[in-house]
């Protein structure tokens, strides 16, 4: 009984690393797009800003 609690905890653990891990890579992945979306927003509130100080 004490081996197979054993077992199964252990495969928690990897399975919630294997997890961690892709959902990492996918953030790592979507970075570029979000620094742009970000980037894009940033820009817009610029000119906007500009554009009522006229």
């Amino acid at each position: 009984m004490l081996k197979f609690f054993y077992s199964k905890r252990a495969q928690n653990f990897l399975e919630y690393t294997v997890l961690i891990a892709v959902v990492s890579a996918a953030l790592l992945a979507m970075s570029q797009y979000i620094q742009r979306a970000v980037n894009a927003r940033f820009r817009q509130v610029q000119v906007e800003l500009d554009e009522s100080k006229r």
